[in-house]
């Protein structure tokens, strides 16, 4: 005798438990797919030096694309309000992600033309080449740094949205702030790796020079995409334990290159905060400067006064910055 068909009630029942399951399903794999992958929302958050509640949070994504248009201004000597300019034009173009396509021929970070004389498609998706041509075209700008960022940023882009650009000014801020290093210990990241994520000290030395320039390889004594890719052995300038086969060890001093009449400490706390930013993308587990150090998979990524240091030193611009990875 076949079962009776259930009732109106219990199908009803029996259907929201299925909706019900197939919504905890669904946020599972989201959750899942974030924690493997890096995260799409946000895994960073920079805050602002003067404790007044300023914050960002950001994807990890976005750091480093935001650590390396900080890089490249730097390298070129730009002030810090350069690099304000840069990233909140960045942010209104394409949300700081480098993305293939836009308006018409547009593309990259700041989403520049190659119709219009900013380079091939290529090299405008290459990060550092799209910051140095933005850049480029900013120290044209007659007194930009004295110009409201909405109308400097405007004199390069040539936008049809203008005044866009002043709604990202108080974010741009405070990223200029962390990744110029004159906000110490400001910028942190949960540092999950992603999926495809580069890892080991050639892959951080390969990414210092991409930004930085080969000068801030070098300085540290270590050798680009050397044999086996990992750092030869070498004292600690501040009198720790010599660089091993997992650690890039970059000394901060007089002759490290700091261009712009910025001080060491900005200079430590700039590559500091940059291999934090890029800690998902290169596996970074830990990074230490100043008597701080920042550690990958710690309740909100802080920066902790590192063991038998002195957490007052974040501002003293001595020593080296240590950037260890995962393998």
């Amino acid at each position: 005798m076949p079962e009776p068909s259930p009732t109106p009630k219990r199908r009803g029942r029996l259907l929201r438990i299925g909706a019900a399951l197939a919504v905890l399903l669904a946020v599972a794999g989201y959750l899942t797919v974030q924690y493997l992958t890096g995260g799409t929302g946000p895994g960073c958050e920079v805050v602002s030096a003067d404790r007044d509640g300023g914050a960002y949070e950001f994807t990890p994504e976005q750091a480093v694309n935001a650590a390396t248009i900080a890089a490249v201004g730097t390298g070129r000597g730009m002030p810090e309000r350069a690099v304000t300019i840069a990233l909140a034009t960045a942010l209104q173009e394409s949300g700081l992600r480098n993305v293939d396509h836009g308006d018409r021929d547009s593309r990259g970070l700041f989403q520049q033309r190659p119709s219009q004389g900013w380079g091939t498609a290529k090299e405008i998706m290459d990060s550092a080449y799209a910051a140095g041509m933005f850049y480029e075209h900013l120290t044209k700008v007659r007194d930009y740094t004295r110009l409201p960022l909405t109308v400097a940023a405007q004199r390069v882009q040539r936008s049809g949205f203008p005044q866009a650009y002043a709604r990202h000014e108080r974010d741009a801020t405070l990223l200029s702030a962390a990744l110029t290093g004159r906000a110490a210990a400001t910028l942190t990241c949960q540092g999950r790796p992603g999926i495809s994520a580069a890892t080991g000290p050639a892959a951080v030395r390969a990414a210092l020079v991409r930004d930085f320039g080969r000068d801030v390889v070098q300085e540290a004594g270590a050798q680009v995409g050397g044999r086996g890719g990992a750092a030869p052995p070498s004292a600690a300038p501040d009198g720790g334990a010599g660089t091993d086969e997992r650690t890039v060890t970059l000394p901060v001093r007089d002759d490290t290159g700091s261009r712009g009449g910025r001080s060491l400490a900005e200079r430590g706390w700039q590559l500091a905060h940059w291999a934090v930013a890029n800690a998902s993308a290169l596996h970074i587990e830990r990074v230490s400067y100043a008597g701080r150090e920042w550690t990958a998979g710690v309740t909100e990524g802080e920066w902790r006064a590192a063991d038998g240091k002195n957490a007052d030193g974040a501002g003293a611009g001595s020593g080296a910055v240590r950037i260890t990875t995962g393998h």
